[in-house]
């Protein structure tokens, strides 16, 4: 029963972290109708470092014992530094549910990126899947029409993608720092890289007055509701979670599950947003999700 446990633990971690994960384009889009997207950022970072606060003596030790600045910097200025601050100028020009279809680029992009500096294999039918994917974005993309929900599709579905090439960058470094630091700490060390550096951004570069309309009227408690969920549940929970699967499985299994995030992100879009892909991006969301299922398919 125990050595089951141990083999699902990994796979429940992830599950669970891509859930929250989903829920995250919503969560952005309602408090950027408040707050800037800096202002939005260095909240949730400010509130992921105050949860970790009663760790940090532990975890101070572990790093100043094991080192890898270098990597860990790297690693956070990948995610949360410039991940963020793409995806959430992003969701300020295309709807919850298009970003989360892209989302689905990740687990290639990963794929490539470990076989390239991580020497993990990558098939023919990976590359082929890569490319079908890429496609499917572009007609996602080129297939968008502006509106109140979503100002301008292309280039937010464009900070997206650059997104999460940054996100595999993420991954691949946290699978090596996973060899030395547990998932915590590594969650702790982003959080604070992410706080300092949106913080500054907010305190010297100029600031968006432009807050996004959404077309209905949210309680004024909500958005600082969203920035401490981001904060406090999805960074704190998710990333401790998703980094957990990544020490226990390898950065390729691990990205695979980000697969489920656009299933999640059409979901919350759908249901709480009212927002709805046109007739014709279903077909390039369909080739999407086949170039994803043909790089994971398993002969």
């Amino acid at each position: 029963m125990c050595a089951v446990i141990r083999r699902l633990a990994p796979h429940l971690a992830l599950l669970t972290a891509m859930a929250f994960w989903g829920s995250t384009f919503v969560a952005l889009r309602v408090a950027l109708t408040a707050l800037s997207p800096q202002q939005t950022m260095a909240g949730r970072m400010s509130v992921a470092c105050a949860v970790f606060l009663p760790l940090w003596p532990r975890i101070w030790r572990e790093l100043r014992t094991y080192g890898h600045w270098g990597a860990l910097l790297l690693m956070g200025l990948c995610e949360p530094c410039l991940y963020f601050l793409f995806e959430t100028h992003a969701l300020r020009l295309t709807t919850a549910s298009q970003a989360g279809m892209i989302t689905s680029l990740l687990p290639l992009l990963v794929a490539a990126a470990a076989f390239i500096f991580l020497h993990e294999r990558a098939g023919k039918r990976m590359w082929i899947g890569f490319f079908l994917a890429v496609t499917g974005v572009v007609w996602l993309s080129l297939a968008a029409e502006s509106g109140e929900k979503a100002v301008n599709p292309l280039l937010g579905n464009m900070l997206e993608g650059l997104a999460m090439c940054c996100a595999a960058g993420y991954t691949v470094l946290a699978r090596y720092l996973s060899g030395v630091y547990g998932a915590m700490t590594i969650t702790a060390a982003q959080s604070a890289v992410g706080m300092v550096f949106f913080c500054l951004l907010t305190l010297f570069v100029p600031q968006t007055e432009v807050l996004l309309s959404l077309g209905r009227v949210f309680p004024s408690w909500l958005p600082w509701a969203c920035v401490f969920y981001l904060g406090g549940i999805v960074t704190f929970a998710g990333y401790g979670m998703y980094n957990f699967g990544v020490k226990r499985l390898s950065a390729g299994k691990a990205a695979a599950y980000v697969n489920l995030i656009p299933v999640f992100a059409l979901l919350c879009g759908v249901t709480l947003l009212g927002e709805r892909l046109l007739p014709v991006q279903y077909g390039g969301a369909l080739l999407i999700l086949a170039g994803v299922l043909l790089s994971q398919w398993k002969t």
